[in-house]
């Protein structure tokens, strides 16, 4: 059995075994969120076992007050919005819950941090990556990535500057990271000069593409730009090589899984190239213990995996220099630092939350698997 799809478990047993703990002790929770089951649950997977990990190393550093352990909830969004609201007010009802982790879609993140607002609870997001998330002005929202207005316009420089492309068609699955991130795409490409052949949506879930790509076949692109999550870009890119389309692909960070080379076929994926939100996190010094640390207990590391482990650090951190159970205390503690130092580097966060840290990562497939290309500062 893949040990990255094993049900992932509260980790109060492994948390007082690392510890060398005896007696349990009374805990603190920290939610984590994400899309535990279905077509997306490998990104889920990822992300919680990062932010288990982090737990992991908490507990070993003792008490995070004392008498105080902390714990990890997960919860299951099913990247529903609907079902991301009910799983954010079930953590807000909660009073033993300081921090909360999550969510991997921005659609099912902008409704949450809403209701973690209201609730006083510090929202700590890894990977959602809509920049209108951060602009309602949520105090408690602190984000650990790039946004779509960074990655689209690398995206867009990359195929016009590397690439050499001039003539692309945009695709989006209407969701708000979707749509969002085709939209910065799309405005960054006409800035360069591209001619934008057209720009359509589809929906997730959806099995046949081929009257859309036989439409953009007769329209002779020679990009194909799809900003959407990874099991609908197999689809498209099994069949975009079925029809034999020549034009190069480039997909958004929700395409960065390995999942999707399985599923499109290897065949099918060679060539294809995706943004990421960071550099190859293999590549990043700081990480170096991290991914040692992850790689020896989980396998192979997620692509969204070390932002949801720094996301959990920084939230224990908030909750040791709080010192107590106390969500506002633990808000304070948290936007009482003027940086935090971490496994991708310095996070400082401006007065929306979001982190400094602009680097956008280039990755292709290549005899099957993704290599990774290079890492750009998204202000380039």
């Amino acid at each position: 059995m893949d040990n990255r799809t094993v049900p992932s478990i509260l980790l109060w047993a492994a948390a007082v075994a690392l510890a060398g703990c005896g007696a349990p002790t009374p805990g603190v929770k920290i939610g984590f969120v994400a899309p535990l089951t279905g077509d997306q649950a490998s990104h889920g997977a990822d992300m919680l076992h990062g932010a288990e990990l982090a737990i992991a190393e908490a507990a070993a550093d003792g008490p995070v007050f004392p008498g105080a352990r902390v714990e990890l909830i997960p919860l299951d969004d099913q990247h529903s919005p609907a079902q991301a609201v009910a799983m954010a007010k079930k953590l807000a009802a909660d009073p033993a819950v300081m921090a909360v982790v999550g969510h991997l879609n921005s659609s099912c993140t902008k409704p949450a941090s809403a209701i973690y607002h209201k609730a006083r609870l510090l929202h700590l997001n890894p990977v959602s990556s809509n920049p209108d998330i951060s602009r309602q002005g949520f105090d408690t929202f602190f984000r650990i990535c790039a946004t779509d207005d960074l990655q689209g316009p690398a995206a867009a420089r990359f195929a016009w500057q590397t690439l050499g492309s001039r003539r692309v068609f945009i695709i989006d699955d209407l969701t708000t990271y979707g749509r969002g991130l085709a939209n910065e795409f799309e405005m960054a490409a006409k800035g360069l000069g591209f001619l934008v052949l057209g720009h359509e949506g589809i929906t997730q879930g959806e099995k046949d593409f081929t009257p859309l790509l036989t439409k953009i076949k007769a329209l002779a692109p020679d990009l194909i730009y799809f900003a959407g999550m990874f099991p609908e870009a197999a689809v498209l890119i099994r069949q975009r090589f079925d029809l034999q389309i020549p034009a190069k692909f480039l997909a958004g960070d929700g395409v960065y899984e390995p999942t999707l080379i399985t599923l499109a076929t290897p065949a099918a994926a060679e060539g294809i190239y995706v943004t990421a939100l960071g550099a190859d996190i293999h590549t990043v010094p700081t990480a170096a213990r991290f991914v040692e640390a992850y790689e020896r207990r989980y396998g192979r590391l997620g692509a969204y995996s070390a932002y949801a482990y720094e996301a959990t650090r920084l939230a224990v951190t908030a909750i040791r220099a709080a010192g107590t159970g106390d969500r506002a205390a633990v808000l304070a503690a948290m936007r009482s630092r003027p940086a935090a130092e971490g496994i991708l580097g310095v996070h400082r966060f401006d007065e929306q939350g979001d982190t400094t840290l602009r680097t956008i990562g280039i990755f292709t497939v290549r005899d099957g698997r993704f290599q990774f290309l290079e890492a750009v500062d998204s202000a380039d």
